[in-house]
C-alpha cells in the first residue's frame, strides 16, 4: 500500500511538473480556443494533509458578458486509489475574503484550514476543489456576491478537477459553502444544469447562506461587519455593473469605500483593521435606486423546481445572517418541493457556523454521493 501511495503522489507531482512547463508563459490572457474549465496552469502546493496531495490551479471559467477569465483555486487528492467510475468530487465554496486580487484563499498562510471539514472529504475518498472565485487570485475585479460569476468558478472548478490528470474524477459532485460561499452554492444549483450539463449535482449545503443581498447591505443590525460587506459590494459592483457608487450610498462615503474595499478578511490583524477602515460608514444612509434595486434582486438565488436537495445550516445567534432569513429561504426551497434538511444551530454565531456544522454537512453528503433518500425537513416549515 505505501508503494502504491508514492506511486499516485509520484504520478501527480509528475503531471503538474509537466503542466507547469507547458503552461509557463500563461499571464492570465489566454486564446479563446480555451474552454470553460481548461487548465492554464498547475503547481504543487505544500502542507497538504497527511496521505493527500494539492495543486494550485489557474484554470478558464466565464466573465459576465461570456468572455473566457482566468480563475485560481486548489485540487486537493487523497492517496487512495479512484473507484471506479472516478472520484466524487467536492466542491468549497468559501466565505468572505475580500475583494482584492491578494484576499485570495489559495494564497493565504492557511489554504487548508480554511475549508471546513476537509480530513472527512479525503477520508471519503473525494477530490476537493477549492475556488478562490474570479478576480481573487487571478486577473481581473472580483465580483463579490455575484451569483451567476460565483456559480461558473464553481462549476468550472469541478471541471478543471475532472481534467487535471492523475486526479481521476468522475461527473458527480457536490457543492459546500459558508455565508458568501453559500450564496455561490445555491447559484450553483440553479446554472448547473444549463451550464454544466455533462457534471451531476447530488446535492448542495450551506452554512449561513447570503439569500437576500439587499438585507444585507441596507440594513446595519447588529452585525460588526456590515460597514465591511457594504464596501466590497458597493466596490464590487460598481466596477463589475457600472452601477454609480453615489445611487447607493452619499457621495462623502466614497473614499472610505475605496480605502475599506484594499482590505482582507482572513486574520485577526485583518479583521481589526478593516473594522477600523469601514467605522465611518456606521451612520450613512443606504439608499439603492432603481438600478440598484434591480441588481440586488438579480443577485439573490432563488428556489427552483426539480432542483438537488439542500442542506442549510444556521446559527440563532447570527448577527450577520440573521436566522429568520435562512428559514424563509427553506421555506421557499419546500415550496418548489426540493427536499430540505435544516439544521438550527442554539447559541451558534454566523463565524463559526461552518465548523459547527461541518461533521452533519459531510455525512449529509455523504449519503447524497450513497444514493440514500435525502432526509426531508419541510414539514416543520409548512
Amino acid at each position: 500500500m505505501k508503494a502504491q501511495i508514492a506511486s499516485i503522489h509520484g504520478c501527480l507531482l509528475f503531471i503538474v511538473a509537466v503542466l507547469v512547463s507547458c503552461t509557463a508563459t500563461q499571464t492570465g490572457s489566454f486564446a479563446p480556443v480555451h474552454r470553460p474549465g481548461d487548465i492554464l496552469q498547475a503547481e504543487p502546493l505544500p502542507g497538504a494533509p497527511g496521505g493527500a496531495t494539492a495543486i494550485r490551479i489557474l484554470y478558464v471559467s466565464t466573465s459576465l458578458d461570456g468572455s473566457p477569465i482566468a480563475v485560481s483555486g486548489l485540487v486537493i487528492v487523497p492517496s487512495v486509489p479512484a473507484p471506479p467510475g472516478g472520484r466524487p468530487v467536492l466542491a468549497w465554496l468559501h466565505a468572505t475574503t475580500g475583494v482584492d486580487r491578494a484576499c485570495a484563499p489559495s494564497l493565504g498562510p492557511a489554504p487548508f484550514a480554511q475549508i471546513q471539514g476537509l480530513p472527512a472529504f479525503l477520508a471519503a475518498g473525494y477530490a476537493v476543489v477549492a475556488t478562490d472565485y474570479a478576480g481573487l487570485g487571478g486577473p481581473g475585479m472580483h465580483p463579490y456576491l455575484v451569483g451567476s460569476i460565483e456559480a461558473r468558478a464553481a462549476l468550472d472548478s469541478v471541471r478543471a478537477a475532472v481534467q487535471l490528470p492523475g486526479v481521476q474524477a468522475g461527473p458527480r459532485f457536490a457543492v459546500w459553502g459558508h455565508s458568501q460561499g453559500g450564496h455561490a452554492a445555491l447559484f450553483t444549483a440553479e446554472l448547473a444544469g444549463v451550464y454544466a450539463p455533462e457534471l451531476r449535482l447530488v446535492g448542495v449545503a450551506a452554512a449561513a447562506p447570503v439569500t437576500d443581498v439587499a438585507a444585507l447591505v441596507e440594513q446595519p443590525g447588529q452585525d460588526p461587519l456590515w460597514g465591511a460587506l457594504l464596501s466590497y459590494t458597493v466596490w464590487s459592483w460598481s466596477h463589475v455593473f457600472s452601477a454609480a457608487p453615489d445611487a447607493i450610498v452619499p457621495a462623502a462615503a466614497r473614499p472610505t469605500i475605496e480605502r475599506t474595499a484594499k482590505d482582507c478578511l482572513e486574520s485577526a490583524d485583518e479583521l481589526k483593521r478593516l473594522l477600523s477602515d469601514a467605522a465611518p460608514l456606521r451612520d450613512e444612509p443606504v439608499t439603492p435606486d432603481a438600478h440598484w434595486r434591480t441588481l440586488l434582486a438579480e443577485n439573490a438565488p432563488t428556489a427552483q423546481p426539480g432542483g438537488p436537495p439542500v442542506f442549510l445550516a444556521q446559527g440563532d445567534e447570527d448577527p450577520v445572517i440573521p436566522a429568520p432569513l435562512t428559514r424563509d429561504f427553506a421555506r421557499r426551497l419546500c415550496r418548489e418541493r426540493t427536499p430540505v434538511r435544516y439544521l438550527a444551530m442554539p447559541g451558534v454565531d454566523h463565524y463559526t457556523a461552518a465548523a459547527r456544522s461541518a461533521t452533519a454537512a459531510a455525512d449529509w453528503i455523504a449519503a447524497r454521493f450513497a444514493g440514500v433518500s435525502p432526509p426531508d425537513d419541510c414539514a416543520a416549515f409548512q
